[in-house]
């Protein structure tokens, strides 16, 4: 498992950074919205670090798979996002379109019992807003 990616900062665009390694080679890697906002503010070229998770996305029925990269800031906002993940209803795509906002604000709204703050997400709706409070509540620190 690719863990950890370290290079220049070629490119940010819809959810997506390209990541020039030395070499030639460059990866691409999903991110959240918060974070692509982040990335969007430093100049193209500078050398960025993402903590990683990698995984295979289904194409047709299992047919086929792709390997992606999705990446975060810090071990703990990647801890967050396998965290997230863990409710049912939340996959990989899904929980990257929620995390609009920072994750220490959404461990603040489930923390809380916020299921107002929760539904201002992107993709994440009452039901699915009091599912995540149900089951990760005792589970989240703010932070």
């Amino acid at each position: 498992m690719i863990a950890r990616i370290t290079g220049m900062l070629e490119q940010i665009d819809d959810g997506e950074a390209l990541i020039a390694l030395p070499g030639g080679v460059a990866h691409q890697v999903l991110v959240p919205a918060y974070l692509a906002r982040r990335l969007a503010e430093n100049a193209s070229g500078a050398t960025v670090t993402l903590h990683t998770l990698e995984y295979f996305e289904s194409q047709n029925q299992g047919a086929s798979f792709i390997p992606r990269l999705i990446g975060f800031a810090s071990i703990a906002e990647r801890s967050f996002f396998e965290l997230l993940t863990s409710v049912k209803g939340l996959g990989n795509k899904r929980a990257l379109r929620a995390m609009a906002g920072e994750p220490g604000l959404i461990a603040r709204a489930i923390h809380d019992r916020d299921t107002r703050a929760l539904q201002r997400l992107p993709e994440i709706g009452p039901k699915l807003a009091e599912l995540i409070v149900h089951e990760l509540k005792n589970k989240v620190e703010p932070y």
